[in-house]
């Protein structure tokens, strides 16, 4: 009775000890035991997405691999599978499991070794969130009053959500959604049950039992979680025969982008750090939904590439990347190795040549496969002399290969054909008349050749693109689409740059009083400069900077009125868009919308759009001394920003702080308006004019028919609601073509990067025969044939828009000689539209001679 006695009193008195030291130790590490209210609000690091418009993933950016995920949505045998292995009373026990403890303990005292064994899923998410993974006792005691702390504050779905959420499961992937992804490139309902085991059973061992680098001790590792599954009667013995008979079919899963789009990507991305932080932009989980139309991008990339093919082509074959061999092959296996150091783009492919016949050539790829070039994809390689000459035209392959040499080849959509890396630039963006949101953004040929986005980063002198604004100034004037301009050499030159210039007519014909519809159609120098003394050098400046041009960049000399301004073609796109739409500049935008990690709108773009406001507004016009140094502050800025709802914007009218996006429609007095720069009425008469840039005008088959520049955009688009215009620069350094229909504005431009050296020009076409485009390098050649293609596929089963001229606009048939009223209906005459008021008040006579009707009276010497 006295040994009962005794052991009860050391009973008691080893509980209260073991009271006294747990109240010891709790207050011990109080002081360090973090506020765990704080995982209600944790922010999971997450990486940033961004994705177009419809919802195609461009790209991600961040160090860790996190798909967030809901307990409902993880499957339940996943959930099993982790409870199995990991904490199988985890809905029994309160954050710290007795059990576990006392089998740790024992292993302690019998082995003298520590285990893990006694952590419940909940401690994990305690030592995962606040504590570090060493294994000393202090750092135990924290771990398991933390664990009672989270179990008061969290469910135990929350609990089990944080650690699916965040455990490392190996190769960057962060939580059991990015798991499934890199492993098996799924979404967690789409897993099998060997795969689900095989996550469970990486939070323990991410790198030991990963399954791609050590698959063998992986699949060891899921039939064990498949057999706890199986003690635990979660799965059938049918189940589980199946399942651990199952290979392993794990291998790395990169980010599924689906839209390569990198110059887009690297922009919204900019955007974030700028705004957010780069810490929060990369581990925030921000998912931002771009403008970019996917299938419209898809078309800018192709039809730029393949533009940039067909001019690196028109001026020869550079020759092979290097020799590998001269007498003695090399190892096919050498070879291969050889080849795989070499990187791809854009579609282009190192190869070896390995032998040569008459009019082919076989050539071995890095994957090994042995490909035939026919005769067809070789004839192009005539020799590259320089940017200006071109050898002859190759007669058998051995003229252009040998074996042993190292060369590029692609795929071209027919057949496979020698190629090599163009060494020439191009951009093209383009934009939603009705409110500025960029649909497509290509900023180079090769992202991985250069970074530089030459849409928003790179200007260049603009050229004749610049004629259709030089134009708009002498219409606001008085000059209508009739009006006759002296197309003759300018013997007054002005002086204003220091020496006497004076343009010319390119080529140097001259015709005399023309209209000026056609000379806008056909790009005439003079007429163009002469169009601009009419305005005022002044207020075409004026005029310009209203289209979104930076005074700062524009020279006040008449080298202006040929496009001696360097722009981005951002810039550009954005002042043709003015056409487009009516007359409103619209300030081009990228970012559609911003959402967290859990879907929740926290950014939305409300874009200023391009029409009139419903009621009537003041709008209050600040005078100032000098306008050009208003318009340089005003315009300082960047050529775009990125704005968010509720931020200014100069080119609006009206500013509202509750607008969602379905509001903002031109119904609405409350909606952004975009401001309107021109009249709807000079809007529509360039651009019917610019439509004759395309189709030029005249009946051909009586003899007055003309072409304008852009003619093979005809040819090919064949519809009639289509308007622009080409550009070139002095020694074709640079070359444009920017046009539009009510749609789509879609601006290309080819250049160098060298500011120096000239696109050239060639004699041959691609495939080895002589063509009519033969000739020196100019927009209509060089960049029109990427818009032509851009337009004609971004527009195909699109309805032609009808001509709708705007109220305020007459038309009135005229003599086409000399732009007067006329009675007659025969090929002499035409329709024109006019601005009602301004159309021509006098009947031509039969005496009459265009010679006679000079009616451009600017006094010329006033430009001395």
């Amino acid at each position: 009775m006295k040994w009962f006695k005794r052991l009860l009193i050391a009973f008691f008195s080893l509980s209260l000890l073991g009271v006294a030291a747990i109240t010891a130790a709790y207050f011990y590490v109080l002081p360090d035991l973090p506020d765990v209210n704080s995982l209600k609000t944790v922010q999971l690091q997450t990486p940033l997405r961004i994705y177009s418009k419809d919802g195609k993933l461009i790209s991600q950016f961040g160090e860790k691999r996190r798909i967030p995920v809901e307990y409902d949505d993880v499957p339940v045998q996943l959930i099993n599978a982790v409870l199995d292995t990991e904490d199988a009373r985890f809905f029994e026990h309160r954050g710290i499991d007795p059990i576990g403890i006392i089998r740790a303990a024992t292993i302690l005292i019998t082995t003298g070794k520590k285990s893990q064994g006694a952590s419940t899923i909940t401690q994990q998410v305690a030592r995962g969130f606040f504590l570090s993974n060493e294994k000393t006792y202090i750092r135990k005691v924290k771990e398991i009053f933390l664990a009672l702390k989270i179990e008061k504050a969290l469910s135990k779905k929350e609990i089990l959500a944080l650690y699916l959420n965040r455990s490392f499961l190996g190769n960057r992937a962060y939580g059991v959604g990015a798991a499934a992804q890199v492993y098996y490139g799924k979404e967690l309902n789409q897993l099998s049950l060997p795969e689900m085991a095989m996550i469970a059973g990486l939070p323990q061992a991410p790198s030991a039992a990963n399954p791609i680098r050590n698959p063998e001790r992986a699949i060891a590792r899921r039939n064990w979680v498949l057999s706890r599954m199986l003690e635990k009667r979660n799965i059938t013995q049918a189940q589980y025969e199946e399942a651990i008979n199952s290979p392993s079919t794990a291998k790395y899963h990169g980010a599924e982008i689906d839209l390569y789009a990198p110059y887009i990507s690297e922009m919204a991305r900019d955007y974030m750090i700028q705004k957010y932080g780069e810490e929060a932009a990369y581990t925030n989980g921000y998912n931002v939904y771009t403008t970019i139309s996917s299938d419209l991008q898809l078309m800018a990339q192709e039809s730029l590439r393949d533009n940039v093919f067909a001019y690196d082509q028109r001026h020869g074959y550079r020759g092979p990347v290097t020799e590998l061999w001269t007498e003695t092959p090399l190892a096919r296996d050498e070879i291969i190795a050889t080849l795989k150091r070499t990187s791809t783009m854009q579609g282009i492919i190192p190869a070896a040549v390995m032998s040569v016949s008459e009019q082919q050539a076989q050539v071995l790829n890095s994957e090994g496969q042995l490909i035939t070039l026919e005769w067809k994809g070789l004839k192009w390689a005539r020799k590259f002399i320089s940017d200006k000459r071109q050898g002859l035209p190759p007669k058998q392959a051995s003229d252009i290969l040998t074996a042993g040499q190292q060369v590029w080849i692609r795929d071209n959509g027919q057949y496979w054909q020698l190629s090599q890396i163009p060494l020439v630039s191009s951009a093209t963006v383009s934009l939603e008349p009705h409110d500025g949101a960029i649909r497509t953004l290509v900023g180079g040929f090769s992202f991985s050749q250069s970074q530089f986005n030459r849409v928003t980063q790179a200007k260049r002198q603009l050229g004749s693109n610049i004629k259709p604004f030089i134009y708009a100034a002498a219409l606001e004037k008085d000059y209508t689409l009739a009006t006759l301009i002296n197309n003759a050499p300018i013997n007054k030159p002005d002086t204003r740059q220091g020496t006497a210039w004076r343009p010319k007519n390119s080529p140097d014909i001259y015709g005399g009083p023309t209209r000026l519809r056609v000379g806008l159609a056909q790009s005439i120098n003079v007429m163009s400069v002469r169009a601009m003394r009419h305005a005022g050098l002044d207020n075409t400046i004026k005029e310009l900077v209203k289209f979104g041009f930076d005074p700062n960049d524009l020279p006040r000399n008449e080298s202006l009125a040929l496009g001696s301004p360097s722009v981005t073609p951002l810039q550009v796109a954005t002042a043709f868009n003015v056409f487009a739409n009516g007359g409103y500049l619209v300030e081009p935008y990228f970012i559609d919308h911003v959402t967290d990690g859990y879907d929740n709108m926290i950014e939305q773009t409300i874009p200023a759009i391009a029409c009139h406001k419903p009621q009537e507004t003041t709008q209050v016009i600040n005078n100032v001394d000098d306008p050009f140094a208003a318009m340089a502050e005003e315009l300082s800025q960047p050529a775009f920003e990125q704005r968010e709802t509720i931020e200014a914007n100069d080119n609006v009218e009206d500013q509202t702080t509750q607008l969602t996006a379905e509001e903002n429609t031109c119904s609405n007095p409350n909606a952004r308006f975009a401001k309107q720069i021109i009249s709807e009425q000079t809007a529509f008469l360039i651009t019917e004019a610019l439509k004759s840039v395309i189709w030029g005008g005249g009946d051909w088959s009586k003899g007055t028919g003309w072409n304008g520049t852009a003619w093979r955009a005809a040819k090919l688009i064949k519809r009639h609601d289509i308007a622009g215009k080409t550009g070139t620069t002095n020694e074709s350094r640079d070359t444009w073509f920017s046009g539009f229909n009510p749609t789509l504005t879609s601006t290309f431009w080819v250049g160098f990067d060298d500011h120096g050296r000239q696109l050239g020009r060639s004699s041959w076409m691609a495939n080895g025969e002589p063509d009519q485009i033969s000739g020196a390098e100019a927009g209509a050649k060089t960049a029109g044939p990427g818009w032509n293609d851009f337009m004609n596929k971004a527009l195909a089963g699109t309805p032609e828009h009808p001509v709708i001229p705007p109220q305020g606009i007459v038309s009135a048939r005229i003599d086409l000689a000399t732009g007067k009223l006329t009675r007659k209906t025969d090929h002499t005459t035409t329709f024109e539209y006019f601005v009602e008021g301004t159309e021509p008040k006098e009947y031509v006579t039969e005496t009459q001679q265009s010679g006679d009707i000079f009616i451009d009276n600017v006094a010329e010497d006033l430009f001395q």
